[in-house]
């Protein structure tokens, strides 16, 4: 299974954009590589020029390169998005640092 969609980040919105916010298998062997393939495919069919998605420090994204995606950026750990006009309770990726792929 992989969920794909938007919205993406605002300065990504751009219409032709989507991302990858989650993939699960049953632990075959390559399932998510096999997953963000057919993930990128569908995109393409339907019309999207991009498909990124995240991965946090300490995950290899053996996945991500295995279907042939790259990475783009670094982004910086986030403080969070607690604000005292918003209130959030934290998830546990706050303070990490995270790479920004894009599949090929």
């Amino acid at each position: 299974m992989a969920i794909v969609g938007r919205p993406v980040a605002r300065h990504l919105d751009d219409g032709a954009t989507l991302e990858v916010t989650r993939t699960a298998s049953d632990g075959a062997r390559n399932a998510n590589s096999l997953l963000y393939g057919a993930a990128w495919r569908a995109a393409k069919a339907l019309g999207y020029r991009r498909l990124i998605t995240y991965t946090q420090d300490g995950e290899s994204g053996a996945s991500l390169r295995g279907a042939g995606w790259r990475v783009i950026a670094s982004r910086p750990p986030r403080a969070g998005w607690h604000t005292p006009a918003r209130p959030r309770a934290g998830h546990g990726n706050d303070h990490v640092t995270r790479l920004l792929w894009e599949a090929l």
